[in-house]
């Protein structure tokens, strides 16, 4: 099965990298861009053939290296 992960930070917890994309972006002439803010995506592949098992295991590998769940969060969706 595919685990696919998207990590964000946080509302309210402050984005450099977000911001100098933002501030480019006005540079480059598209106007109208009042935030952005900036992630990360994985893919895995798992051997697990359970979708309740696999995401499970996406969930805790999230929540031990993949993600600061201190300041990010996180979503995963099984194929």
């Amino acid at each position: 099965m595919k685990a696919k992960i998207h990590v964000t930070l946080k509302p309210g917890v402050l984005d450099p990298q977000g911001e100098a994309v933002r501030h480019a972006l006005g540079a480059l002439g598209f106007a109208g861009v009042e935030a952005v803010r900036q992630g990360k995506y994985l893919e895995l592949d798992l051997a697990e053939t359970d979708r309740g098992a696999a995401e499970a295991a996406a969930r805790a590998m999230c929540e031990k290296l993949l993600a600061n769940t201190v300041i990010e969060t996180f979503r995963v969706e099984i194929e």
